[in-house]
């Protein structure tokens, strides 16, 4: 028998099409314009993805007793690509943690894609080239 989930947060938000579409979220967080033709669910995937991923690194420090001095960056790229009429994705993240050394920092960056949502999502749905910077 297993233990039933226990969730943590849900996300609620609102979108409309058209020029003048917009997401407005439930909390009143999120508010941004969505005007017809937009690349922002790319944008909004990069940068939800991108903070939960900074997350599970931090956690991944934190369970390896890894002091960060600083605070790590993610500047993540999603590609919209057509092959033969086909829609799919293609994600670059570009991780920094400075003053971490090297090789513990490229540890934590792939610990991270095992711990953050966002990643297990995409695993092996996606291709995702994760780059210490």
């Amino acid at each position: 028998m297993t233990t039933p989930a226990k969730v943590l947060f849900t996300g609620k938000t609102h979108v409309t099409a058209g020029s003048n579409g917009a997401a407005h979220s439930a909390d009143g967080f999120l508010d941004i314009k969505l005007a017809q033709p937009h690349p922002a669910a790319e944008n909004l995937f990069a940068a939800a993805w991108s903070a939960c991923y900074l997350g599970a690194l931090q956690l991944a420090a934190q369970q390896r007793k890894v002091k960060l001095p600083s605070e790590p960056e993610v500047d993540a790229e999603i590609d919209l690509n057509n092959a033969g009429g086909a829609f799919f994705l293609r994600a670059r993240l570009n991780v920094s943690v400075p003053g971490v050394d090297r090789a513990v920092a490229q540890e934590l960056i792939e610990a991270a894609h095992g711990i953050c949502p966002y990643s297990k999502a995409v695993h092996g749905n996606i291709d995702v080239t994760t780059t210490l910077i």
